[in-house]
């Protein structure tokens, strides 16, 4: 029973990483439409960016809100630079965007810091909190905390705050906002750059874990992509219950199930998707589409 739990408290840490960038992949859907398959390498910029910081002789929990707030900045640029020209445009050509700004993003981050592995620093005390034959190491319990204080900090701004509602008025229907004077051009901004933050959050927490470098959020994408599926693309809280889902399932599956082990671990986020899907295709938690024929 202990070895269940030992992976339960993994699956969980490893879920809130998830959790993070599905969060972000949800945001921008809810204000845009579109499906940023560029959002794992945007969070892996902002890695470097908080790498950087303490290379330069920044402490990390210093560099972590310059880093989040370069990323906020960042993430509105894009939309204004980047999706804003071609926004209303066909789906075919905002995948193609996205995909291109992956790319670019990728091969900008190996320009400037190379492709060589760096080893990030764990902002979180060594050691491990025991109770029963399970041990909770102090860097999942950060994880699962940090992951955390930001969805509430989330919850809070839109259910409580001006900006809130108004990303909430955008967000449903963004013709009528624009009617009661809301400029959904800047909410739509804002929408980016919150993305690009949560998203920022994910990969700073990652980096410790996978090593440092262009490509390390590749395998993550896959995983929150599968957690954002499965709770439902226009569902925030969804995204936060089906990343934990993952990462559980994930852990359970490498432990438990002998012809997956370490190395088809991969294979679980894709059968997750496929199976909602072909099952429930608006997520455990999302709205199905409704047209008026």
């Amino acid at each position: 029973m202990s070895g269940f739990l030992q992976q339960l408290v993994e699956g969980l840490s490893a879920g809130a990483i998830y959790a993070g960038l599905a969060l972000a992949l949800v945001l921008i859907y809810r204000f845009t439409g579109i499906v940023n398959f560029a959002q794992g390498e945007l969070a892996m910029f902002s890695a470097f960016l908080a790498w950087q910081c303490v290379e330069s002789g920044l402490p990390f929990w210093l560099a972590l809100p310059v880093t989040l707030a370069v990323s906020f900045a960042g993430g509105m640029l894009i939309e204004r630079v980047v999706i804003r020209p071609v926004e209303g445009g066909a789906e075919l050509t905002l995948v193609i965007v996205t995909v291109g700004l992956f790319f670019f993003v990728n091969a900008a981050a190996g320009w400037i810091w190379s492709y060589q592995v760096k080893a990030f620093p764990n902002p979180f005390p060594d050691g491990a909190l025991r109770a029963g034959g399970v041990s909770a190491g102090y860097g999942s319990l950060g994880v699962i905390a940090v992951v955390a204080v930001v969805m509430g900090l989330l919850y809070l701004m839109f259910r409580y705050t001006r900006i809130g509602l108004a990303m909430r008025a955008v967000a449903c229907n963004p013709a009528s906002a624009r009617l009661v004077g809301i400029r959904v051009g800047a909410v739509l901004a804002l929408g980016w750059g919150l993305a690009a933050l949560v998203g920022a959050v994910s990969g700073v927490l990652s980096a410790p874990l996978l090593f440092l470098e262009p490509n390390m959020m590749g395998g993550v994408l896959i995983y929150a992509f599968a957690a954002a599926t499965l709770g439902g693309f226009d569902s925030p809280g969804g995204a936060l219950a089906g990343g934990l889902i993952v990462g559980v399932a994930e852990t359970l599956a490498g432990a438990y199930v002998d012809f997956i082990g370490t190395e088809l671990k991969i294979g679980v986020p894709l059968a997750i998707i496929l199976g909602v899907l072909l099952l429930r295709p608006q997520g455990l938690f999302g709205t199905a589409a409704v047209e008026r024929v």
